[in-house]
């Protein structure tokens, strides 16, 4: 069973969102919060979900300081952002947190089935017209030319997120086991200084730490 946390303080998107979920998976078990104070409550009760739905524009804690406190318990969470907000500004300090996509509300409830899939295989999805801001920012706030000291595994790891491939695929293609991938992943993420593969891949791009993809 898929457990997905939707963290939504709009009663009505809220509950529209889980029947949606509810209707296109069969094997989805879908909880509601409504702020991230009760999630990170029940986090520290020892619950856990596959992925969380998070809106930005919360009550109390907002979204983007949710996810920081959800990564410090739960280092390898996946957080989808589902939100209205396109500024440039939440969107940098969502990915910066360790978001690991980015959707909005106004995408169908297909959509972000999709998302919530391609989260779960190791893709970084993130809405088109949010993308090129992603790589845009990136440009303006990363420096020239860094040594970042990634080694050969590392790079490769690396050229593999960028060419769009999922968490399985690259262990394929890179003949490693889940359990190293993993390991080399976070030591990607700690030489970058991000918290999630839409930024290590926006990062690499703008630094051409590997070849663009075609």
């Amino acid at each position: 069973m898929l457990k997905i946390w939707i963290v939504e303080d709009n009663s009505s998107y809220r509950r529209a969102t889980v029947r949606g979920l509810s209707v296109l998976a069969d094997d989805v078990q879908p909880s509601e919060f409504d702020n991230c104070e009760d999630v990170i409550t029940a986090i520290d009760a020892g619950l856990s979900p596959d992925v969380f739905l998070m809106d930005i524009d919360l009550p109390g804690m907002d979204g983007i300081e949710g996810i920081g406190e959800i990564k410090r318990r739960l280092p390898d969470a996946s957080v989808l952002i589902l939100t209205v907000f396109e500024d440039d500004e939440k969107i940098f300090r969502a990915l910066k947190a360790g978001a690991s996509g980015y959707c909005l509300k106004s995408d169908s409830i297909a959509k972000v089935c999709e998302a919530v899939q391609q989260v779960l295989q190791g893709a970084a999805p993130i809405h088109p017209r949010i993308a090129g801001r992603v790589l845009k920012m990136f440009t303006q706030l990363a420096p020239e030319q860094a040594d970042y000291g990634l080694n050969a595994r590392e790079q490769a790891v690396l050229e593999a997120m960028t060419r769009g491939l999922v968490r399985k695929q690259v262990a394929g293609e890179l003949d490693l086991n889940l359990h190293t991938l993993d390991y080399v992943t976070r030591c990607i993420y700690r030489k970058l200084h991000v918290n999630g593969a839409t930024a290590a891949v926006a990062l690499a791009i703008r630094e051409r730490l590997v070849d663009p993809p075609e």
